[in-house]
């Protein structure tokens, strides 16, 4: 499913030279079949994928779309559907696959509206997307002339939508490894950018997130940090005491005032806030795609303010700086 030769023959002369060492063991852990119980029907969905020749991807529109030269016949029409069907849930996004529209749990697009503005040219940059999930920005990335984009996830099932893509899209510049960010070597400082969109609550010690952030890139490299904050000043910070969002994995939600102090102490340079907005239920919500709960679920139906546990509901902001 990922060539790990052809990727460490592309690494090996390059700053990457250190991690194509590790790659064929991180990525055999990564997709564990004795870890992951669904892994084999996730992989198999993949390869019940159809046949299509001639097909060319769009990047660099709001939906990441495959198109052909050629008509789709019915029955490789209704054998796509299935097999991307079997990849449920879909959560980043939107896609199409010829006439097989995917509406995503998110509106990720969204967020690539919001952010593009803000960021240095992608143009030529090599470019590391730190919990990518299915591969969506990477594609994004991409379409903005990144010369090559490596996404990591942990999460095996992204891989393998990611792989979908790839399966007819066959970029060699592009990857998504089912690792985390505490797997790859350290002060590797080999990439141009880094993007860390919707992590940094996930991580116990933030701070700590913030510091692996920058010893991937090089002297100078731009920083694209996205992530949950609350209202306030530099001394406020939410903790939740059990769930958030019925989220049971998030630790810390720092006010932008306070995220931008933790940047200025950590010697990151320009720190800035570029956006700050409250999540819509148009931008995050259950579909035929993602038929789980989702945001609307999430917040107190008596009052959007909240979410279902009384806390602030979830504010997400980005933020910009270099690298010393």
């Amino acid at each position: 499913m990922i060539d790990c030769e052809l990727l460490q023959d592309r690494w090996r002369s390059t700053a990457l030279a250190r991690w194509a060492d590790l790659l064929p063991t991180q990525v055999e852990a990564g997709l564990s079949k004795r870890r992951y119980g669904d892994l084999p029907r996730w992989q198999a969905a993949l390869a019940s994928l159809p046949q299509i020749d001639h097909v060319h991807i769009s990047r660099d529109t709001d939906t990441v779309s495959l198109t052909s030269a050629k008509p789709i016949n019915q029955t490789h029409s209704a054998q796509l559907e299935e097999s991307l069907q079997a990849m449920h849930p879909w959560r980043k996004g939107p896609f199409r696959f010829f006439d097989t529209p995917i509406d995503t749990e998110w509106r990720s697009d969204w967020k690539w509206q919001r952010l593009l503005p803000h960021i240095s040219s992608l143009q030529g940059k090599r470019v590391l997307d730190v919990g990518c999930g299915n591969g969506y920005h990477c594609w994004r990335m991409r379409g903005a002339g990144a010369s090559d984009v490596i996404g990591i996830d942990p999460t095996p099932l992204f891989v393998v939508q990611f792989q979908a893509v790839q399966h007819y899209a066959q970029d060699p510049n592009i990857c998504v490894l089912p690792l985390g960010i505490e797997k790859m070597p350290t002060k590797l400082h080999a990439f141009d950018s880094v993007f860390s969109m919707g992590v940094l609550y996930h991580r116990r010690s933030p701070i700590d997130h913030l510091q692996e952030l920058r010893d991937c890139l090089i002297s100078g490299g731009e920083l694209i940090l996205e992530t949950l904050v609350v209202e306030g000043t530099e001394t406020d910070c939410l903790v939740p005491g059990g769930r958030y969002a019925r989220m049971g994995n998030v630790w810390f939600l720092p006010s932008s005032a306070m995220l931008l102090l933790w940047l200025r102490k950590l010697g990151w340079k320009n720190p800035r806030l570029v956006d700050e907005n409250l999540t819509s239920l148009e931008e995050q919500r259950s579909t035929e795609w993602m038929r789980f709960h989702s945001l609307a679920n999430f917040l107190d139906p008596e009052d959007r303010s909240k979410t279902v546990e009384g806390y602030p509901a979830p504010r997400r902001a980005i933020f910009i700086a270099e690298a010393p």
